[in-house]
């Protein structure tokens, strides 16, 4: 792994590779300027890989796909998926698919995995977050009723811990930022590496 080191003097530019509002509602925290930017890539899983070695791997590919045509800017880049051991629950076809997933994970401990890399030139930094969500028992009704909403529509797992699946959580272990898409704490760090410090909450309101 390339991690940063003699870079440039100047403050590069940011750009979000994702088109995810929750990451950039996360990002907005951060006070930084960014742009936006969404990359094109085949997200399929590879053969006997691991959730986690898929996360890292379409973080990277996300990243290094954008930073192509933005060599002087660091580009921010983040997959997500939701894994039960070494099955993982993508984004639901339909809500007969949303319901199928739901029923599956509940009365369980699931796992979900951001991956995250930043990309500037030919330096970049490239990690995983895994955070231990456990579900309720939950009836075939009430999983009926959450996917009725459409919250479950375009989500991996078919949930969104951040709204009315909360209701469903009963114990979170690790980063909650990073199961709704982003580790907001760790990426924080990262992106002080690459000389860009986020602002205090104070400094930002002074």
């Amino acid at each position: 792994m390339n991690t940063p080191h003699n870079l440039p003097q100047r403050i590069p530019e940011l750009i979000l590779a994702s088109g995810s509002p929750r990451r950039a509602h996360f990002m907005q925290l951060l006070n930084l300027p960014f742009t936006i930017q969404e990359p094109d890539v085949d997200e399929s899983r590879l053969p006997g890989e691991t959730p986690k070695d898929l996360v890292l791997r379409l973080s990277l590919l996300k990243a290094s796909h954008v930073a192509a045509a933005n060599p002087d800017k660091l580009v921010l880049a983040a997959d997500t998926v939701v894994a039960l051991g070494n099955q993982v629950f993508g984004k639901p076809k339909d809500r007969h698919d949303a319901f199928l997933m739901i029923k599956e994970l509940q009365g369980k401990t699931h796992q979900v995995y951001t991956g995250v890399a930043l990309r500037l030139g030919h330096t970049y930094r490239n990690f995983c977050e895994c955070t231990y969500v456990t579900f309720a028992a939950l009836t075939d009704d009430l999983i009926q009723a959450y996917v009725d909403t459409g919250e479950s529509d375009d989500k991996s797992g078919s949930y969104a811990v951040q709204g009315t699946a909360s209701l469903f959580v009963t114990k979170v272990e690790g980063s909650v930022s990073s199961v709704v898409g982003l580790p907001i704490s760790q990426v924080r760090e990262a992106l002080s590496e690459f000389g860009l410090i986020p602002k205090t909450l104070k400094e930002a309101d002074a």
